[in-house]
């Protein structure tokens, strides 16, 4: 058997992008991290985690692999997530009724908020 164990982002600003991912998925550092890695667990302990690795890499557009972040209140997670630093992605082929909401990080890494209510 084989699962997903960590979904790793490359980031330049390590410590801002802890805060930011931490924040917005409700994940806790693993202690023991230096500088240059930090993998982020769920609190709840369910779920695959996310890592970010600090290396220097252009941000790709479109991405070739993205988050989609499930939300029962999806205009409410999109407002919590944009006061941490999330930005709102416009995209020109947006369905008029799209189920999602295209975010960046704060290095415009970008993710989906979908509506799962």
């Amino acid at each position: 058997m084989i699962g997903i164990g960590s979904v790793v982002i490359r980031v330049e600003d390590l410590e801002r992008q802890k805060a930011f991912w931490s924040a917005a998925l409700d994940y806790v550092p693993r202690e023991g991290d230096d500088d240059t890695f930090a993998l982020l667990r769920p609190r709840s302990g369910a779920g695959p985690n996310v890592s970010l690795d600090r290396w220097p890499a252009p941000v790709q557009v479109p991405p070739k692999i993205h988050l989609d972040l499930y939300a029962d209140d999806q205009e409410a997670e999109v407002e919590r997530l944009i006061g941490l630093g999330a930005t709102r992605v416009k995209w020109p082929r947006m369905p008029d009724d799209a189920d999602f909401v295209i975010l960046a990080d704060p290095e415009g890494n970008r993710f989906c908020v979908i509506d799962a209510g």
